[in-house]
């Protein structure tokens, strides 16, 4: 029994994996392509890419929504996860990063899930709104700028519907967010939502210590 949650350092980590990430070749190749990237800290750690997979399970989830797709490991694992008529919805500007996404997707037989719209997410989900799309998906996942954030949540509350959940990512930023010291654009606006989550009567929500912070939002 704990009354705090662990600590994993790298031998913790590596049993933990080793015990508990149910790998595909495919997974492990896109991981192994994007840690060659300049930007590979982007990727999601593959025990929060099963985390989401069981998530959207558990849901019986068919319609999702990623904003921030890079190099498609997220999308890829939810994909996965879904039932054969079951979508996701990936906002990205990147058509750079997402190509390297594209050929994993197809390689794994899930190109046709994945729905990649490629422009300013904000736009992508007001013209879904916009579309009467309203409360018709089960799940989202926030990864990409941190400054729209806020307006990220308040659009995938509105297409979500009642028992849907928004999954947002980094929300403990490498720790700076406990630090008074460091205000920047990014660091105060994961503050600013994760202290206006706290307090949405909107939701349901519960912050988790795994990768580098993830906040399960469910709505009400």
């Amino acid at each position: 029994m704990s009354s705090r949650t662990l600590n994993l350092d790298d031998r913790l980590i590596d049993y933990l994996r080793s015990v508990s990430v149910k790998d595909t070749p495919i997974l492990a190749k896109l991981r192994a392509e994007t840690a060659k990237q300049k930007m590979a800290v982007m990727q999601i750690s593959p025990e929060q890419g099963q985390f989401m997979a069981l998530l959207v399970e558990l849901m019986g989830a068919r319609r999702t929504i990623e904003i921030g797709t890079f190099t498609g490991y997220s999308a890829l694992v939810v994909a996965m996860a879904l039932p054969a008529q079951g979508r996701v919805v990936a906002c990205d500007v990147s058509e750079e990063w997402t190509s390297i996404g594209r050929r994993h997707w197809a390689e794994a037989g899930v190109a046709h899930k994945i729905d990649l719209r490629l422009g300013p997410a904000a736009k992508t989900l007001d013209a879904m709104i916009e579309a009467g799309e309203s409360a018709l998906y089960d799940f989202a996942f926030i990864d990409a700028n941190k400054e729209d954030y806020d307006a990220y949540y308040e659009r995938c509350l509105v297409l979500l519907r009642q028992g849907g959940i928004v999954a947002i990512d980094n929300v403990l930023w490498s720790g700076k967010v406990a630090d008074d010291k460091v205000h920047d654009k990014d660091t105060d606006a994961i503050r600013a939502l994760n202290a206006k989550i706290a307090t949405d009567a909107r939701v349901t929500s519960c912050m988790l210590p795994i990768g580098d912070g993830l906040t399960l939002c469910r709505k009400r």
